[in-house]
């Protein structure tokens, strides 16, 4: 098996171990949060609203702290600025988000409920992979 494991790591290792592949993947990991960061940026009205929605006072300072959050975190991974921090920081604010945004557990059961545990797990991914990314810039730093 491990043969087969090596022969195949060979194949892939062109590609998947190349530096652009991994800003690649840095990039898609942000995305959303710079997408975020850029929308409530240039809609401060509609990020202050999204704040009272979920009940964050005072919304201005909330929205703000969220946008600077987003954007900064965000450019230090793909600049590779104290990636581990950036990736930490995304990672505690999105698993923060996902408990105050996604209790499916609330809902009565249905496809609101569906949607929204789907969408809890799938926030809790995004977690692991930014601790994989703290970890991985740890490691290569020690």
């Amino acid at each position: 098996m491990h043969a087969i494991e090596t022969r195949l790591a060979s194949f892939a290792r062109p590609i998947f171990g190349r530096s652009w592949t991994r800003f690649i993947a840095y990039l898609c990991l942000c995305a959303a949060y710079l997408q975020g960061g850029l929308n409530k940026l240039t809609d401060f009205p509609g990020a202050i609203g999204e704040m009272m929605h979920f009940g964050l006072s005072p919304a201005p300072l909330f929205a703000v702290i969220v946008i600077i959050l987003e954007l900064a975190a965000s450019v230090m991974i793909l600049a590779g600025f104290f990636r581990w921090l950036g990736a930490l920081a995304l990672g505690g604010f999105t698993l923060m988000a996902t408990f105050l945004a996604l209790r499916f557990w609330e809902l009565p059961v249905g496809m609101e409920r569906f949607m929204a545990a789907n969408s809890f797990f799938e926030h809790l991914g995004l977690v692991g992979g930014f601790l994989l990314v703290a970890w991985l810039d740890l490691k290569e730093k020690s």
